[in-house]
């Protein structure tokens, strides 16, 4: 194919990237990396490198939507981006040392493991008490619903830290921005509702993807011609996926995140282990 047909096609997938993206607090780059990869032939660095550039284009589009309606903690992201930045600027300097298919492996292995994780339905939060450390940083908050504005508790704010940091590394390696592991450390750690958790995540993803992207240009991995139709389509599927969010359940949210990222993960454990990637 030629050049033109090749940037419609990843103009396209990336549309779909975004709009998932947003929808799951995943910010695209689940989609994009295999997409180019598997779907194009990209070299997998590449392919983290535009991923990059288009979870911050996620992050641009979906994030102000969300902060907007009232559903993102921005007190809650701001905490915990100095964690996740932080590990992305390890994991990016890890990238140049690993083999392809080891990252397509471990790619793999993080996805299977979010999915596994995300499959079950929302925690019991109301018998747990908040934490004294997320009431004294002012962590708490309300969102909104049909009913009204829904009052939440941030819980082991600790223990989500922690998650973050190992979500940065992997964003840094990746290239997938760690909404997963962003979205399941709020979602099951700190105990936020989904809703708060997918849109704080595509937040925070944007400051941790730019800290890894530095990077990758330095390393020479962010090729233009490659990063501009992926940055377009996603900034213009995360703009949908900001509007359709709004309205979804959070059950048939949780099902898109958790079928999506199963599947993506399954298939780059296997085109690393056959040596495809």
């Amino acid at each position: 194919m030629n050049v033109l047909e090749f940037s419609g096609l990843v103009a396209a997938g990336s549309v779909l990237a975004g709009l998932l993206g947003a929808l799951t607090g995943l910010g695209g780059g689940v989609i994009i990396v295999p997409l180019l990869t598997i779907g194009l032939g990209v070299d997998i660095r590449y392919a983290v490198g535009a991923s990059l550039v288009s979870v911050i284009a996620t992050s641009s589009g979906a994030a102000a939507a969300y902060v907007r309606e009232g559903f993102t903690n921005l007190r809650v992201g701001m905490l915990l981006e100095i964690a996740t930045t932080l590990g992305a600027l390890v994991g990016a300097t890890l990238a140049a040392a690993l083999a392809p298919s080891f990252i397509a492996v471990i790619f793999g292995v993080v996805l299977l493991h979010s999915a596994w994780v995300g499959r079950r339905p929302d925690p019991h939060r109301g018998d747990a008490q908040p934490d004294p450390l997320g009431a004294r940083l002012r962590l708490n908050g309300a969102y909104p619903s049909p009913t009204g504005m829904q009052p939440y508790h941030v819980r082991r704010v600790p223990a989500g830290a922690a998650l973050m940091a190992v979500a940065g590394v992997l964003s840094g390696l990746l290239g997938i921005g760690s909404g997963a592991v962003k979205v399941l450390a709020m979602d099951r750690a700190m105990q936020l509702p989904f809703k708060v958790s997918t849109t704080t995540s595509n937040f925070m993803i944007g400051v941790t993807a730019a800290a890894g992207a530095g990077v990758y240009l330095g390393r020479g991995y962010i090729d233009p011609g490659l990063a501009m139709p992926v940055m377009l389509g996603v900034l213009a599927g995360a703009l949908l996926g900001a509007r359709v969010l709004t309205a979804a359940p959070p059950r048939h949210l949780r099902l898109v995140f958790t079928v999506v990222i199963a599947l993506l993960g399954a298939e780059m454990i296997l085109n690393g282990l056959t040596g495809a990637l």
